[in-house]
């Protein structure tokens, strides 16, 4: 049992230049008694002190001067402390809404799907269902239809996301009131799948989505505030003090949080993306009212080039190995990407743009290199999302345009399993390089794009990690010379997460001055097999200096 008295004996005297150091503010929190890595490669110490939202004193000897009779102390028990993670990617308010829907990755047959649906659709008749998102990789292969659903839906429209978020299933009551026909052409960057006879099957890739989205009625503002507080609670018992939202689908996150936000802290911190298309709208809104606070941020733009590699859409200089008729599409004609990068880069928005396929990330590090020539040499933190599939010869462009490669790494070990019957052998050399392009210098953040991956941290680092694909076909990992630490996972989850949304001053690390943004788990990842990483339990999470999860072992 943790000893207050024994803690506190050691420091009350403690004088530096005969001023005694009790006579500084005392702190609202210590916590004590633990292993406590600070962000820093191989930094540990031993106590943490708070006061208000910040690290008041880090060490026991200092933490030792500064506890005083209010002074909350918490006795680590020899349980982890570190920075609290942040996530580089997330669709947050879709996460969040999906969290009440059914699952669908656990699907392993066409019945259980079947199934699934039906129930879901019985429990709310009135109701659009959109989710949650499917794998058909999990149920032998086939691409799902409208006929399969239709029976079980007649009434209910249905419009749910592939895991990968860049597809739908649509049945045939959504795709009557979207009037999508078998004469309705694919839009540009855009795939409608048909059959034999060329009607519609239900399956709308990339910008095909729009047509079927543009009729999917809103949340409203309280569907979506309400949705926000579960998700916010989902991530804080994951150790998550912060999401990024790079969503390129509109302003909905945007407005959910700041409608939040003013009613007071929204218990995680946010910094939102929005459409680059819109960048002079985001730019008239910074110059009007900021970017924003520590709690909800703004002044960030997303576009994506290309697709997924699950739905043959991410853009490659080759044919598809199991498609050859094509090569992938294109989402933002490249033209209108460059133009946008550069008037949003010129207006100083932070940039990042979606790429998976070789010639994706090729065009935007080009696309990149050029707003650099037009606009001048600053610091400016361009991103890539995914930076999936790339040419080992591209690999060390990121660090020599200081190119941020915003990387996922649960898609390692879910994709690994088919990746390959998609682009043959020879394009893997590239293929989630994350040990290459950390090794290259190439600034490299983790994160999880929920709802398409766990949003859980400890999932991602033991899939970095291990890269031991989710089928077990792999037990020594896909493509084991890209693993990294669990260190160079650590802090890709913490310090470059924080640079990568310009906080590195104020967040990621433990030290005096930076916010109090800390979780405790009963576990040290660096000294734990890696195979019991996502059995490791968050305990306590902090955000802003208060304890927003406790968790049951706490």
């Amino acid at each position: 049992m943790f000893d207050r008295r024994q803690f506190l004996g050691a420091g009350a005297a403690l004088t530096i230049a005969g001023r005694s150091i009790a006579a500084e503010a005392p702190l609202d929190c210590a916590l004590v008694g633990g292993s406590i890595w600070t962000g820093r490669p191989g930094g540990r110490t031993d106590a943490v002190g708070i006061v208000g939202d910040r690290i008041a004193a880090v060490g026991a000897r200092a933490v030792r001067a500064r506890t005083g009779r209010s002074t909350r102390i918490i006795g680590l028990g020899g349980a982890f402390a570190m920075p609290a993670f942040i996530d580089n990617h997330t669709h947050f308010l879709m996460g969040a809404s999906a969290l009440g829907r059914p699952d669908l990755l656990e699907v392993k047959t066409r019945a259980d799907f079947v199934a699934r649906i039906d129930a879901a659709a019985r429990a709310h008749p009135d109701r659009w269902l959109l989710g949650g998102p499917w794998d058909e990789q999990r149920f032998g292969g086939a691409l799902p239809t409208r006929e399969w659903i239709d029976p079980v839906t007649p009434n209910t429209p249905v419009a749910i996301p592939r895991t990968d978020l860049h597809s739908y299933l649509c049945n045939s009551v959504a795709l009557k009131l979207a009037g999508i026909t078998r004469n309705t052409p694919d839009p540009k960057g855009g795939v409608i799948v048909r059959d034999a006879a060329g009607e519609p099957t239900g399956v709308l890739k990339d910008n095909a989505k729009e047509l079927v989205e543009r009729v999917i009625p809103p949340l409203s503002p309280s569907q979506a505030e309400e949705a926000l507080r579960a998700g916010i609670a989902h991530g804080l018992a994951r150790g998550i003090a912060q999401v990024h939202i790079p969503d390129p689908f509109g302003w909905t996150n945007f407005d959910a949080l700041r409608r939040l936000r003013a009613k007071g802290e929204t218990d995680m911190r946010f910094y939102n993306f929005v459409p680059l298309q819109d960048w002079e709208r985001m730019a008239a809104l910074v110059k009007s009212e900021g970017r924003g606070d520590d709690w909800v941020r703004w002044g960030g733009l997303k576009a994506l080039v290309d697709g997924s590699l699950g739905a043959r859409t991410a853009l490659f200089r080759e044919p598809y190995s199991d498609d050859p008729a094509t090569r992938g599409v294109r989402v933002m004609p490249l033209t209108e990407l460059r133009d946008a990068v550069i008037g949003a880069d010129r207006a100083r928005l932070q940039v990042t743009v979606h790429a998976i396929g070789d010639e994706a990330n090729d065009d935007i590090l080009d696309v990149y290199a050029e707003a650099v020539r037009v606009n001048g040499a600053r610091d400016r933190r361009f991103r890539v999302e995914h930076a999936q599939h790339i040419r080992p010869a591209t690999i060390p462009r990121f660090a020599r345009q200081k190119v941020i490669a915003s990387v996922q790494p649960y898609h390692a070990i879910d994709d690994g399993r088919w990746a390959v019957k998609r682009i043959g052998e020879r394009r893997l050399d590239g293929t989630y390089a994350f040990a290459s392009l950390i090794n290259s210098g190439a600034t490299t953040t983790f994160g999880s794009d929920w709802p398409v991956a766990p949003i859980d941290p400890l999932i991602g680092i033991y899939a970095a990690v291990t890269r031991e694909t989710i089928d077990g076909a792999n037990p020594r990992g896909w493509l084991p010379d890209q693993k990294v630490t669990v260190e160079q996972a650590l802090m890709a989850y913490t310090v470059t997460n924080a640079f990568a949304g310009f906080q590195d001053d104020r967040l990621g690390r433990i030290a005096p001055g930076f916010l109090a943004d800390l979780v405790v788990l009963d576990r040290d990842p660096t000294t734990t097999d890696p195979e019991a990483l996502p059995k490791t339990q968050v305990l306590r999470t902090f955000v802003g200096g208060k304890e927003r999860y406790t968790g049951a072992a706490a």
